[in-house]
């Protein structure tokens, strides 16, 4: 049985073995980021297809770094190859960058054969990814959702909202109002802030009680976000 830990680890000359083990244990590491990105995932745009480029983009950059080995020219041949080449990916959110980033992170510590810095660093990279998704640090809304709805453009049903809001939420500021069907009713988007007693639904439901208000939608703050 191969002793992991007296199989060849220079980068000059590594043998087909030392290979294969640094390119399992790439896809078993970003194989975990990936799991990782996945369960703390909290956007709208989850794509599968970045999930399995985490883990190929991992076995990529070891199999470079085994290429190059300790030869400057080889270095400076890729780094010369790979500058033709244009990458016009756009990533919403800058956390997907930081995983690619891991990824690319492990895969070139597995590639010049330091085992020990590749896995530590990818498991302390997901166990504090896994810290933040759970604390919420950076999480900060001083609004819950959008209130939107249309209403006659008169004024005793503007006052009834107006009583039905002050009683039911915490927070409300006027975003938009506009007038539609030739001035008869007007469009109306509200920022709201929602009360711990008082959940969508039931504010959804007062305002149905008002006489004339037509077309209620609330959009949460989270599903907002990414546009």
């Amino acid at each position: 049985m191969l002793d992991l830990l007296a199989v060849q680890s220079s980068t000059a000359h590594p043998t087909v073995i030392t290979m294969l083990y640094s390119l399992l244990l790439a896809f078993i590491l970003s194989s975990l980021l990936a799991f990782v990105y996945e369960k703390t995932f909290l956007g709208l745009s989850y794509s599968r297809n970045f999930v399995q480029a985490i883990v190929l983009s991992s076995i990529v950059a070891a199999t470079v770094m085994q290429a190059i080995g300790d030869n400057v020219g080889r270095g400076l041949g890729m780094l010369g190859a790979l500058s033709i080449v244009r990458f016009r990916t756009n990533f919403k959110d800058p956390r997907d960058i930081m995983f690619l980033f891991a990824a690319l992170g492990a895969g070139i510590g597995c590639g010049v054969f330091a085992w020990g810095a590749a896995a530590g660093g990818t498991v302390a990279f997901s166990i504090v990814a896994l810290i933040l998704s759970r604390a919420g640090l950076g999480s900060k809304h001083f609004f819950d959702g959008m209130l939107r709805f249309a209403m006659p453009n008169e004024s005793e049903p503007r006052i009834a909202i107006e009583k039905v809001l002050r009683k039911n939420l915490k927070t409300f500021v006027l975003v938009t109002m506009r007038e539609v069907d030739g001035g008869e009713r007007l469009d109306i988007a509200y920022q709201v802030r929602l009360t711990a007693k008082k959940p969508a639904a039931e504010v959804l439901s007062e305002l149905t009680k008002v006489k004339g208000v037509s077309d209620i939608q609330f959009m949460m703050q989270d599903a907002t976000t990414e546009m």
